[in-house]
């Protein structure tokens, strides 16, 4: 192939995404996981491997880890004599979950505006409009998924990385809770503002303007949320 030839290839292909392989214990971690978001699970049930494993045509060996992993998370417990019972949260337990993620939030969106990247905010905002295409479809649970994309990536572009793995962990013990509270279009409507006018802060890099939109939006959450815990 002549240099001129390789040059072409290589523009070609520039931009290309790779393909991702997703193992086993992805996929199994993954429908677990929306399982519990989307209630096929409900809070308090136990996890019976025989019929989940089953149900997803896996063995009860990929579906043990995805269990572990899942505790890892704060989202199923280990019980003596039960084995794997989803969580429960109580109203106090998410108070105070949420009122820590409002103040790494915060922090992180201060730390955003002055030294994430043109493209960080540009991925986000790449996100923004994905979430924004669910929500016209009424995909609840696509939506809810990108919507944790953007919160994570607020947190992530901050650029401190013990915020980032501190928060990962108290928003994964949530997160049936925080699908549940756009049950109401309403509800939902209000949660959809609050990210447009987010999307406008990070634009501006204002990060005071970002930093309050985000503790609005999470103290309205805990309302939103309260009557379906």
């Amino acid at each position: 192939m002549g240099a001129a030839r390789s040059a072409e290839v290589t523009d070609l292909l520039h931009g290309v995404v790779p393909i991702t392989r997703v193992t086993l214990h992805d996929e199994v971690l993954t429908r677990l996981r929306d399982m519990i978001i989307d209630g096929s699970l409900p809070p308090g049930s136990r996890i019976n491997e025989v019929q989940t494993g089953a149900s997803l045509g896996v063995s009860r060996t990929p579906l043990r880890e995805a269990i572990k992993t899942l505790a890892s998370e704060g989202l199923v417990e280990i019980l003596p004599a039960r084995g794997a019972v989803v969580r429960r949260f109580g109203e106090r337990d998410v108070f105070h979950i949420l009122e820590v993620l409002k103040s790494l939030e915060q922090t992180a969106a201060r730390l955003l505006c002055v030294q994430a990247s043109d493209e960080d905010l540009a991925g986000l905002a790449a996100l923004h409009e994905e979430m924004m295409e669910h929500y016209r479809r009424r995909d609840r649970l696509a939506y809810f998924k990108c919507n944790q994309r953007i919160h994570s990536g607020i947190v992530r572009a901050s650029g401190n990385p013990v915020l980032a793995e501190t928060h990962e962990q108290l928003q994964s013990r949530i997160k049936r809770v925080r699908f549940v509270g756009n049950d109401r279009p309403d509800r939902w409507a209000g949660a959809v503002a609050e990210h447009e006018e987010m999307c406008r802060a990070w634009q501006g890099r204002d990060g005071e303007r970002l930093a309050a939109v985000l503790g609005t939006h999470l103290d309205r959450t805990m309302d939103r949320v309260k009557d379906s815990i």
